[in-house]
């Protein structure tokens, strides 16, 4: 059919108006649909401030805890317990504490630095007395460190080791601290006396029994009566400034549990359930 000029130009004026309209022609490809997926949310990063003597242990549960929490990821300061103190008074951003005495988790207590009502006693420990593997020395009590023949006796710092301040309470209660002093090499923590007896550099040294079954460069000649010293505890805390106190509970739930106290025991612990 032939169009005249008049339908030409209505046809034409159609096409123009269906076009200032918006409307595409069927063949017109429509354009990509723009992506709404929302990236998945980032693991909360739980930092927890621990006493050496925990390190082994710890370590191997936090694969176990990050599997079954994968939401949560555990990052670890270790150290002596009174340097741990000490930093979360100045403020770090830790949100749990597992302290090796009392001592350091009631001086934050006092300063209301902790949650009160999540404090509780985790583990036991013993002291041991530790010589290097190939020591001629024969020592085989506490008693025996006043011998001549022994220069230097590692232990921890008793101000803020307090594997240090418990050898210092059992030297005292057997009566031999004041002869021992003069022989004592210091210790920023009881990894740090342990390693003293590794090399060599100190005849005898004082630890936990857990750092003393780890290690196979030292053997375990005697262990202490648990009456001669305060008795040894590691108390673990939500920090008051913490910004996860869920994820905090979370994992010391986990550290409660039956699978993470028998990993405990099997590093020497005792514990408090």
């Amino acid at each position: 059919m032939r169009l005249t000029q008049g339908r030409w130009v209505w046809v034409l004026a159609l096409v123009g108006l269906l076009a200032a309209c918006g409307v595409r022609t069927v063949n017109q490809p429509s354009p990509s649909p723009v992506a709404s997926s929302r990236p998945s949310a980032e693991p909360i990063t739980l930092l927890v401030s621990a006493a050496a003597s925990l390190q082994d242990a710890l370590e191997e549960l936090d694969p176990t805890f990050e599997s079954a929490n994968p939401a949560i990821q555990v990052n670890y300061n270790f150290a002596a317990s009174g340097s741990l103190q000490q930093q979360i008074e100045q403020g770090a951003s830790v949100a749990l504490f597992i302290s090796a005495a009392s001592e350091q988790m009631d001086a934050l207590q006092e300063k209301n630095l902790i949650v009160k009502e999540t404090r509780r006693d985790l583990l036991t420990n013993s002291l041991a007395l530790v010589v290097p593997r190939d020591s001629t020395l024969e020592l085989t009590e506490f008693q025996h460190l006043t011998n001549p023949a022994i220069n230097r006796i590692s232990v921890g710092e008793p101000r803020s080791v307090p594997a240090g301040q418990y050898a210092e309470e059992m030297f005292r209660s057997l009566g031999i601290l004041d002869q021992l002093r003069p022989k004592f090499v210091y210790g920023n923590s009881v990894r740090n006396v342990l390693g003293t007896v590794e090399s060599g550099n100190a005849d005898a040294g004082v630890v936990y029994t857990t750092d003393a079954q780890i290690s196979h460069q030292v053997r375990n000649v005697a262990t202490a009566s648990a009456d001669l010293h305060t008795p040894i505890v590691y108390p673990i805390a939500a920090i008051a400034a913490s910004r996860n106190p869920q994820a905090a509970h979370t994992y010391t739930q986990f550290l409660t549990s039956q699978e993470a106290q028998a990993v405990f025991s099997r590093h020497g612990f005792g514990t408090r359930e």
